[in-house]
């Protein structure tokens, strides 16, 4: 029997097996629905987001009424963190003030996060390096959106992670050397410095002698200074939880689709924002009356599973220009501008900067979004709803976005190549545009 079954190989689940395994000694299962193999490194490519990609869940959604999308979710080991865009960016004093939950207050996430982090600002030595673009690195169209946001009279942000007032700044980065380090490089065993051995213990009292793991071991080109830990917890991939055991109102393991069970003595879900309440839901958690009505027996009548999760409602809007193609190694979101357009003190809106297209020889872009819609969504065993845009406050902010990221086109950033004047315009005729190209964030909360 294993002490903790962690589901779920994401950015959540990686972390906390790994530092289970080796701060408690704990016998630790980390379950993956996907692959085990590790994801493309390269921090500048956003390929496995695409429909059709093995490391993507790719759910069918309504983003608003009669707006149907397929949204990616990491589906491997790293989750979604081993397939995004590798922005690395913190909650604001404002955000988390509001919150006012114990143990989440600026302060101690900050301190989280330098445990995380290796990052010369703070001078800390965690295991995900972060970094901004400069020199080579930094794309001319990210020189010009800050000056171009500084032309409109934004104030500067120099650093997006030091929780000054929002503004215009460049975008911090969890990566190196080109490279995407996802949760599963910078918390599992694999993949090694060079030279380095795995151990993998095999109970929680024999990990100082354990046996070198077998088989091939990966090179990684990174810092030789990552230390690979003796205690390490237990992955399996290509095993997709469908529910979690439960007994006399306790868990006691997890049941695979495959109808494996495996037994635990605790059961932590780090399934995502979609997988985790729809575990839950297959495990007889959730609305009593859903659950009877899909034929789950109920242990916990619980109706706020699946629902007031919250995203960030989004519009691309593109742009030419003459540039050089990026550094290699430079990462694709390079700079952004957050401001407050009524509902937040820590900006509610951003235009997001990306420095590469889409495809190939296509425009680039600026990702106008909201990051405290009033929007709240909801979702069931095989239906996915955001009910964005149901608000006109909602609707104004998000027509402001993108007016706003016009005038920094306008300002010297690039040639825009839609919407027309005709549409930004006219509030009802972006209104149609943006129902047309609405799109999401991909930042499921809640």
């Amino acid at each position: 029997m294993f002490d903790v079954v962690v589901v779920g190989a994401g950015s959540a689940g990686c972390a906390l097996a790994a530092r289970l395994a080796l701060r408690t000694g704990r016998l630790v299962l980390l379950l993956e629905a996907g692959s085990g193999d590790f994801a493309d490194p390269d921090v500048g490519s956003l390929a496995a987001t695409a429909p059709g990609d093995p490391r993507n869940w790719a759910h069918p959604v309504e983003l608003a009424p009669g707006v149907p999308a397929v949204v990616p979710r990491g589906r491997g080991i790293g989750g979604s963190g081993a397939i995004n865009g590798a922005v690395w960016t913190y909650v604001t004093p404002a955000d988390a003030l509001g919150w006012s939950v114990p143990g989440w207050t600026y302060p101690t996430m900050r301190y989280w996060y330098a445990i995380a982090e290796r990052e010369p600002i703070y001078a800390t030595d965690g295991p995900v390096p972060v970094q901004v673009p400069t020199g080579e690195l930094l794309h001319p169209t990210a020189e010009r959106f800050l000056a171009a946001a500084a032309a409109l009279g934004f104030g500067e942000e120099p650093y997006k992670n030091a929780g000054a007032p929002p503004g215009a700044g460049l975008v911090p980065s969890n990566s190196r050397n080109g490279l995407r380090i996802d949760p599963a490089r910078a918390y599992l065993p694999n993949p090694l410095p060079p030279g380095a051995q795995r151990f993998a213990a095999t109970s929680s009292e024999d990990s100082d002698d354990a046996e070198p793991a077998s088989g091939p071991q990966r090179v990684w080109s990174l810092d030789p200074q990552w230390v690979v830990e003796p205690r390490a917890p237990v992955v399996r991939a290509n095993s997709t939880v469908l529910r979690v055991l439960i007994q006399h109102g306790q868990t006691f393991g997890v049941e695979l689709t495959s109808g494996e069970r495996i037994s635990a003595k605790e059961v932590v879900l780090c399934a995502g924002a979609v997988g985790t309440p729809r575990i839950l839901l297959r495990s007889g958690i959730g609305p009593a009356e859903m659950l009877r009505a899909a034929g789950i027996d109920v242990h916990v009548d619980l109706p706020d599973v699946g629902r007031g999760w919250s995203d960030h409602p989004a519009v691309f809007l593109p742009f030419r220009a003459e540039d050089p193609p990026p550094h290699p190694h430079a990462p694709t979101a390079q700079a952004a501008l957050n401001w407050d357009a009524g509902a937040d003190p820590a900006g509610d809106v951003e235009v997001l900067l990306f420095t590469r297209p889409f495809v190939p020889d296509g425009d680039l872009h600026l990702m106008c979004a909201l990051q405290q819609p009033d929007s709240r969504g909801t979702l069931d065993l095989d239906r996915i709803s955001y009910e964005y845009l149901r608000t006109e406050h909602d609707r104004r902010r998000l027509r402001h976005a993108l007016r706003t990221g016009a005038d920094l086109l306008r300002a010297g950033l690039g040639a825009r190549t839609e919407p027309g004047g005709d549409v930004l315009g006219n509030d009802r005729t972006l209104d149609e545009w943006i129902a047309t190209h609405l799109t999401t964030a991909v930042h499921m909360c809640g």
